[in-house]
């Protein structure tokens, strides 16, 4: 995992988007204006929770989210996205 130098506050995390696929089952390869925004990631920083609410993800989980979940942001030249945990549908 990356120490990345922001604390997402609450019940935000920060994810690490999955590269999009490059070919597909049969070999055909995707060029870059038909790749579809990966729906997956891997968590690398996470938020202290609400009060009443705490984070029930960790970092390092794979999870799945939404199509347009999140804010993208760029930190030291990667990019990643800030969601709240709720954007989250499933841990892997």
């Amino acid at each position: 995992m990356s120490n990345l130098s922001i604390k997402p506050l609450a019940d935000r995390v920060i994810v690490e988007p999955a590269q999009a696929e490059e070919k597909t089952a049969f070999g055909i390869i995707i060029p870059d204006t038909a790749k579809e925004k990966p729906q997956k990631g891997t968590i690398v920083a996470v938020g202290n929770g609400k009060k009443d609410e705490p984070i029930t993800v960790k970092v390092g989980d794979s999870v799945l989210y939404g199509k347009y979940s999140g804010t993208e942001i760029t930190i030291d030249g990667k990019d990643y996205l800030i969601m709240r945990e709720s954007d989250i549908f499933a841990v892997l």
